[in-house]
């Protein structure tokens, strides 16, 4: 597969609905000749344009990347309602290890916008309805479900205006969210699920039902992954403000196996809510994010 945009790239370019179509155009034109099947987010076949076809069905784009006619063929007949939410807590404030000591960092939530501008332009293509949340302790931003690429825009200008507050906020506080959001549809989560409570995972257990189809995305970056550190490194609570000092050569296998074990334990809590998980590096390419979360998605049964 090609990687065509690394991360270090991304983080310097301002434009926001030109990467978000760039990937997105991409992505699609790597993927005309397969065929992705679930809810929402949803992939058709691209076949050569025929005699009686719609010219409205052609596709321009690729028309004039390959300078041959293709039309899509359809999956479904009805519109879906895809939200998509954002996990604003402080904790998506930590910066991706390609892009640290340059400015701007691309922290994980700035790559979490990125990707919540890809998946939506996606999504309003194909003709669903599509809303946006971005949630924290400190603010609530919210996009309604509309359709079109007016409202996409919409959602693109509400990204641009999400800041890392302090931490997921409770039940007390997104309540009257959730009624909105439990309804027949598909549910986009994009967080890294670090919490000192059970606010994210109870937020996505108040989703599971029937009604909705809820896809967790946890974002992660190569250090969190890898613990490269040496030496004697001060680590801090990003949500806490907590700090403590370790060795990294006696702290590093504790760290691996717990974050093993808090890796498990999500993906089972997860499960039980028949919820599927995909987790995404932010220092690997976006190409790469879009292709893993659709495969994931493709071996859901329900």
């Amino acid at each position: 597969m090609e990687q065509f945009i690394d991360p270090k790239t991304l983080a310097r370019v301002k434009d926001m609905p030109l990467i978000a179509k760039t990937v997105a155009d991409g992505f699609l034109h790597g993927l005309h000749q397969s065929r992705q099947r679930g809810v929402g987010i949803e992939f058709s076949q691209y076949r050569p344009y025929g005699d009686g076809d719609d010219l409205s069905r052609i596709d321009w784009k690729l028309f004039a990347r390959s300078d041959r006619y293709f039309v899509r063929e359809a999956e479904r007949e009805s519109e879906v309602a895809v939200w998509f939410v954002l996990d604003a807590s402080a904790s998506m404030a930590i910066a991706s290890n390609a892009t640290k000591g340059d400015k701007p960092a691309w922290t994980k939530l700035v790559y979490a916008a990125h990707l919540v501008a890809v998946l939506s332009y996606l999504a309003y293509r194909q003709g669903d309805r599509i809303g946006f949340m971005a949630l924290s302790s400190d603010r609530q931003h919210i996009v309604p479900l509309g359709s079109g690429e007016q409202h996409w825009s919409t959602i693109l200008l509400e990204l641009a205006r999400v800041k890392p507050g302090a931490v997921f906020p409770g039940k007390a506080m997104v309540g009257t969210l959730l009624r909105s959001l439990q309804q027949p549809g598909m549910i986009i989560m994009i967080s890294d699920f670090f919490e000192r409570g059970d606010e994210l995972l109870g937020f996505t257990q108040s989703l599971a039902g029937s009604k909705t189809e809820v896809s967790a995305i946890q974002l992660k970056t190569n250090d969190e992954l890898a613990f490269p550190y040496k030496g004697a490194v001060r680590f801090e609570d990003a949500e806490s403000g907590e700090q403590v000092l370790v060795s990294a050569r006696n702290a590093k296998q504790f760290y691996l196996d717990a974050h093993a074990e808090f890796q498990a334990n999500l993906e089972a809590t997860l499960l039980r809510q028949s919820a599927d998980l995909t987790s995404i590096n932010i220092d690997e390419p976006m190409d790469q994010a879009m292709y893993d979360f659709l495969k994931n998605r493709g071996k859901v049964v329900r």
